[in-house]
C-alpha cells in the first residue's frame, strides 16, 4: 500500500509542474504547426491532453469523481463526446466563448468536488462532464483549424483514445492505492485537491490576464 506521505509528494510535484507550465504550450502540440498527415493528426491529438496541464487536471478530477460514483467506465464518455463536439465546432469556425475560463474553472470544480467527499449523482456527473467537455474540445480544436480531413479524423481519434487513457489509468490507480471507491478517502481528497489547485493556477492567470491585459 502507498503510503500517504509518497502519495502527497508525488502530487505536490505535479501541482509545482502544472503551476509553472506555460499556458501556451498546452494549446499547441507540433510546435502550433497544422498537422498535415496521418501521423501528424494523431500525435497531435495525444499530444494535446498530455502536454494541456488544466486539461489533464480536469480529465484526472473527473475519473476520481467517476471511480468514487463507481461510473469509471462509462462516466468520462459524457465528456469524452461533448469533446468531440467542441473540436468540430472550433474547425468549422463556430466560436464558443470564454475557452479558457472554463476549461481551468472545469478543473478547479471538479477537483474541489473531490476534495469535498461528496458523491456526484449520475446525472448531475453527465451534466457537469459534458458541458466540461464542449469547453475543453473548443481549446483542442483550435490545434486542428485548417487540417484537411485525413489528419483531423486521425486527431479526433488520439485525442479519444487518449483522453479515456487517462481517465482510465488515473481511476484505476485511486481505486487500486487510494481507496478511491470510498469518496471519503483522504487520499482521493487529497489528490483532488490538487487537480483543483492546478486549475485554479490557471483560472486566476486567465482572470488576470483580463483584469491587466498584457500591453504591446
Amino acid at each position: 500500500m502507498i503510503q500517504l506521505k509518497h502519495v502527497r509528494n508525488g502530487l505536490t510535484a505535479l501541482a509545482v509542474t502544472a503551476m509553472t507550465a506555460s499556458p501556451a504550450l498546452a494549446h499547441h502540440p507540433l510546435g502550433g504547426g497544422t498537422p498535415e498527415t496521418f501521423v501528424h493528426g494523431v500525435l497531435s491529438g495525444i499530444g494535446h491532453p498530455m502536454l494541456g496541464i488544466d486539461h489533464f487536471a480536469f480529465i484526472v478530477a473527473m475519473a476520481f469523481a467517476a471511480v468514487a460514483m463507481g461510473r469509471l467506465t462509462t462516466a468520462p464518455l459524457a465528456f469524452l463526446a461533448a469533446s468531440m463536439i467542441g473540436v468540430l465546432l472550433t474547425y468549422n469556425s463556430i466560436a464558443v466563448p470564454m475557452i479558457e475560463l472554463m476549461v481551468a474553472g472545469s478543473a478547479t470544480l471538479i477537483g474541489a468536488i473531490v476534495l469535498s467527499g461528496r458523491k456526484l449523482s449520475m446525472p448531475v456527473a453527465l451534466g457537469l462532464f459534458a458541458t466540461a467537455g464542449l469547453f475543453h474540445g473548443a481549446a483542442y480544436g483550435g490545434a486542428i483549424v485548417g487540417a484537411e480531413s485525413t489528419p483531423l479524423l486521425a486527431y479526433l481519434g488520439g485525442l479519444l483514445i487518449t483522453q479515456y487513457a487517462i481517465a482510465y489509468a488515473a481511476g484505476t490507480v485511486a481505486k487500486l492505492f487510494w481507496d478511491g471507491a470510498n469518496a471519503a478517502s483522504v487520499s482521493l481528497r487529497l489528490a483532488g485537491g490538487v487537480a483543483a489547485g492546478v486549475g485554479f493556477a490557471f483560472l486566476f492567470e486567465n482572470v488576470e490576464g483580463l483584469i491587466f491585459p498584457a500591453v504591446a
